[in-house]
């Protein structure tokens, strides 16, 4: 069998079983800002830390485990199994 073929025969991964959620989605979800304003605000003004350090993107893209921190509050980013 040629060497490229080899690639192919490997199983992809479960891309279902990956799970994020955009950091802007996280704090209005959290109940931390009442509207999706109010969230693009406190992100960009440099208030909200990932995982400790400052983050400025509301459309970071959080994975379970991630440590967001808002107010001298911490959350930890936990999906459900459905």
């Amino acid at each position: 069998m040629p060497q490229d073929q080899a690639q192919f025969d490997e199983t992809p991964p479960d891309l279902s079983e990956i799970r994020t959620i955009e950091l802007g989605q996280f704090i209005k979800w959290m109940n931390l800002a009442d509207t999706g304003g109010q969230a693009k605000y406190l992100i960009q003004s440099g208030m909200v830390e990932v995982n400790g350090e400052r983050e400025t993107r509301r459309r970071r893209k959080l994975v379970a485990g991630d440590l967001v921190c808002l107010d001298d509050r911490e959350f930890v980013v936990e999906f459900d199994a459905f």
